[in-house]
């Protein structure tokens, strides 16, 4: 499920920067492009919450913060359960 949720979420991204090169169908573009900079600036403000979980994260605190700018909670949610199951 996480993997198409992610999937899902690359494909808003790749649309949206395809839009500013071709006409989508149906005005698509525009909408798109707003949904994925709002996506974008929601993960963002939610990287700061959970900046704890984020970090730990096994490859580099980059790495960990670019995931989390495209996938939100989809790349942290399961950090967090990990931490939960090491601290019990």
């Amino acid at each position: 499920m996480m993997t198409f949720l992610k999937a899902g979420c690359i494909a808003i991204y790749l649309l949206a920067v395809t839009s500013l090169f071709v006409a989508l169908p149906w005005g698509t573009g525009p909408v798109l492009q707003f949904v994925s900079v709002a996506l974008i600036a929601v993960h963002a403000l939610e990287a700061v919450f959970v900046f704890k979980f984020i970090k730990t994260y096994k490859g580099s605190l980059l790495t960990s913060l670019i995931l989390s700018l495209l996938f939100g909670l989809l790349h942290w949610m399961p950090l967090a359960k990990a931490s939960k199951k090491t601290a019990t």
